[in-house]
């Protein structure tokens, strides 16, 4: 039984290892053909094409909005809701339409359109999709996704309900349009598509981008699934050869939901203009209308004059002010280091003034104690020891004390003088560093002093006679007879009035 079940065994293993070997093949050989797909230009190209933003014909967050609720440079209409991070084409309600439309018309020929969209709603299944286009007119309301039928130019639809019931959605579809052909719904648009790949873009952990690039009568759609944050992850979706669009026309996003609903959110739209590698760019001048040129040609010219006229008045109330040179009306880089010494040097000023008024204050509340104490000793007891010690040290801290008050008026004085010496040839000289440091050691030595002040005070000061005991106001025989008095007069008050009380009862 064992050997009968070995041969059976070994050709199934065989089997499923060729059936992984070739799904991994087939799985490699289509990821090398998307990158040489997707790489288009690159490999058949030795150069790509030059990419130019062009903001008129674009939109994104975070400001996408202005305060009135419209998009700078586009038109909305329909159901379509912007703010200031998204336009919300189509709310997730049943028998939605809204679209966006260029205001502008592009009007060059080969071009990149990069639009960021979220499509998400509850249910399994959505309805009805998403519409980018490029058409010569706006098409802004009709049954096509919310735009109007019979268009001219191109259409790239996400459509996410199976109208056909071939469980072939969702899906993207390309239709082209010379602006006589009706759109088959009923089919899902695929009888009349030019390319088609199914991608799943509804309810995904990422905003959807679809890269959408026309040069050289050739158009490319990559998709960015939405399963990564990775921005450049594109996957081929279908390229079509010898499309002839229309040269000029307008790019719009529109949508439309009907029994089922989905939200329909576009993130940004941003175009970019391709020019061929060498071949020379038109100027700028070129690309603005004869009419706008001439309305911002005359807006300048007005406010030329108005700045003229405001010039002529100024100078007419400040003739001072006439023919200065705009470099000395501000301040150089020595300028302001000259200006931080001086107010550095004004700091210092100030905090020594300070200090010699408080010193001041001291040395006169030194003499005032002084002198009173020579008052009381010449009156009780002028020969002392300990009152003459006193005075001894009373009289040499008054001593330091000036010292002291001398110091910071010379103190004062340098720092005078160096500012007047700034102020008449600048700083940064021998001089001015030795005024310093004489500042700084006089400053030194009156710490010192106060120092010494301290350590040279009395430990035993004179104190204050101890005032003599208050003697109390009542003594207690007094208090006893003023209470023995007081209960007996209470008694005979309450005595008469009752003898009062007991008459007036008898008379009634």
């Amino acid at each position: 039984l064992h050997l009968a079940k070995t041969p059976g065994l070994t050709l199934r293993r065989l089997v499923a290892k060729s059936y992984l070997l070739i799904s991994v093949l087939f799985i490699t050989l289509k990821s090398i053909g998307c990158d040489n797909i997707a790489s288009g230009a690159s490999t058949s190209d030795p150069e790509a094409p030059h990419r130019r933003f062009e903001y008129k014909y674009s939109f994104k967050g975070p400001h996408l909005s202005l305060t009135d609720g419209s998009i700078p440079f586009w038109i909305h209409s329909g159901n379509a809701i912007p703010s200031a991070d998204q336009v919300r084409i189509t709310p997730s309600l049943r028998s939605q339409k809204g679209s966006v439309w260029s205001k502008n018309m592009v009007l060059f020929e080969s071009w990149e359109a990069v639009v960021t969209f979220r499509v998400s709603g509850r249910g399994r299944m959505g309805a009805d999709g998403l519409g980018i286009w490029f058409t010569s007119q706006q098409g802004l309301d009709g049954p096509v996704y919310g735009a109007a039928d019979k268009w001219n130019g191109i259409g790239i639809f996400f459509d996410s309900f199976d109208n056909d019931g071939k469980k072939n959605n969702p899906a993207i579809v390309v239709v082209g349009n010379n602006g006589k052909l009706v759109y088959d719904h009923q089919n899902d648009g695929t009888t009349q598509a030019l390319g088609t790949c199914l991608r799943d873009f509804r309810n995904k952990p990422y905003p959807i981008r679809a890269k959408i690039t026309y040069y050289k009568k050739s158009l490319t759609v990559m998709i960015n699934n939405g399963f990564t944050p990775d921005k450049d992850d594109y996957e081929f979706c279908t390229k079509m050869d010898n499309i002839v669009i229309p040269k000029e026309g307008f790019f719009g996003i529109s949508a439309a939901t009907g029994g089922l609903a989905d939200d329909h959110d576009v993130l940004s739209f941003l175009l970019f203009r391709l020019t061929e590698p060498g071949q020379q760019k038109p100027p700028a001048e070129a690309e603005i209308p004869k009419e706008e040129k001439d309305k911002y040609q005359e807006e300048f010219e007005n406010f030329q004059q108005d700045l003229d006229k405001k010039k002529e008045e100024f100078q007419k109330e400040h003739p001072d002010v006439l023919g200065e040179p705009i470099e000395e009306q501000y301040e150089s880089v020595n300028d302001r280091e000259i200006r931080q010494v001086f107010e550095g040097q004004n700091r210092i000023h100030l905090e020594i003034k300070q200090l010699h008024r408080q010193l001041a204050m001291i040395l006169d509340e030194q003499r005032r104690y002084v002198s009173v104490i020579t008052d009381e000793v010449a009156k009780k007891d002028a020969g002392s020891p300990q009152m003459s010690s006193v005075i001894a040290t009373q009289q040499e801290v008054l001593k330091n004390l000036n010292d002291l008050r001398l110091s910071f008026q010379e103190s004062l004085k340098q720092v005078g003088s160096v500012q007047h010496q700034g102020n008449a040839a600048g700083l940064g000289t021998y001089e001015t560093v030795q005024h310093f440091n004489e500042i700084k050691e006089h400053l030194h030595s009156v710490k010192r002093d106060v120092d010494h002040l301290v350590q040279r005070s009395p430990p035993k000061m004179l104190k204050c006679p101890d005032f003599p005991p208050i003697p109390p106001c009542l003594s207690t025989l007094h208090f006893v007879v003023f209470v023995v008095i007081q209960s007996v007069l209470f008694f005979c008050y309450i005595m008469y009035k009752s003898q009062q009380e007991a008459a007036a009862k008898k008379f009634f």
